[in-house]
């Protein structure tokens, strides 16, 4: 905890059942945590940073990390190396990041993530919300929490009733066990949606937690069923502290080719590999990925560019 700060919100803790089921492993820290392979930070977000905390890697968008909390710490998250830092991103570094989306009207989609942009202060995110809106050159602002799946009484009907007045509006959740999917996460998506807000999930391919095909199946279709559209499934992160939830890039592949036909085309999300190294998010389609060997592939990035990828080495839970 000292290296890998932990938080865990009476909503979330209620969903554990006994030790090392899903939500457990998600939440509660582990020494397996202190060792294995991995870098802090893999995917290179600090040297694609033009300005503290703004992640410039695609043309067109930026991520914003706007805050340094969560309303909970999962044990996967990819960015370990600085969540939990306990106080909010400085008014300077929002500013900074402000003044340089303003300046490059290549920028048409903003991602604000962190941390938790649903833990900033309600007037502090409404306010920077209206400053990107006033941009004209950025058509696309999108919102990643946990909030309505950890801690759910925290999506407010104020919260919602602020957050209507920007149009539109997209609001991924990451959802990554059916468990998650409780009266209260339904109820805090229904005020969301009863907002106006266009609802996304990202969800993680987790070993022990969701890495079976009747799980994914039930979480997707469950989504679904309450107005969220599985937008991903991401591949696990090669990130220092995680690799005992690594899951063999073949098994995910496998995982995805059968639920296509078994459940709607909508409940479906992109299987995605963030590639080390800084090269991006890719969709992983028979075109975009080649066996090399065994756990070794090529992966074609979205900018054409073939990288080899290798399997992490996995922990035994």
């Amino acid at each position: 905890i000292r290296r890998y700060p932990a938080r865990i919100p009476a909503h979330f803790a209620s969903l554990i059942k006994k030790p090392h089921d899903p939500a457990w492993l998600q939440a509660m820290p582990s020494e397996l945590e202190l060792s294995g392979e991995g870098a802090d930070d893999p995917l290179c977000e600090e040297a694609q940073s033009p300005v503290p905390n703004l992640v410039h890697r695609y043309p067109d968008r930026v991520l914003f990390l706007v805050e340094n909390r969560c309303a909970i710490y999962c044990r996967h998250c990819m960015r370990k190396r600085r969540t939990g830092l306990g106080r909010p991103v400085p008014p300077d570094v929002l500013e900074n990041g402000i003044a340089y989306i303003a300046g490059n009207d290549a920028v048409r989609e903003v991602v604000l993530s962190g941390g938790d942009p649903f833990m900033m202060e309600a007037g502090v995110l409404f306010s920077l919300l209206e400053r990107l809106y006033g941009i004209p050159h950025v058509k696309v602002v999108r919102i990643h929490t946990r909030v309505p799946c950890a801690d759910p009484e925290m999506v407010t009907p104020e919260m919602a009733d602020g957050l209507s007045r920007f149009s539109p509006l997209f609001v991924n959740i990451q959802f990554n066990h059916p468990v998650e999917l409780a009266p209260e996460a339904r109820d805090a998506v229904r005020r969301l949606s009863a907002a106006g807000v266009q609802l996304g999930s990202q969800s993680v391919l987790l070993r022990g937690v969701n890495d079976d095909a009747e799980t994914l199946a039930a979480l997707f279709t469950g989504l679904l069923g309450m107005g969220v559209r599985p937008y991903c499934l991401h591949h696990p992160d090669p990130v220092a502290g995680t690799g005992h939830f690594s899951v063999p890039l073949k098994k995910g592949l496998e995982l995805v080719a059968s639920l296509r036909g078994r459940i709607s085309g909508m409940a479906v999300p992109h299987y995605m590999l963030d590639v080390p190294g800084g090269f991006g998010k890719t969709a992983l389609l028979p075109g975009s990925v080649e066996t090399v060997g065994e756990g070794e592939y090529r992966i074609r990035t979205f900018n054409g560019i073939w990288r080899t990828y290798r399997d992490r080495t996995c922990h035994g839970l």
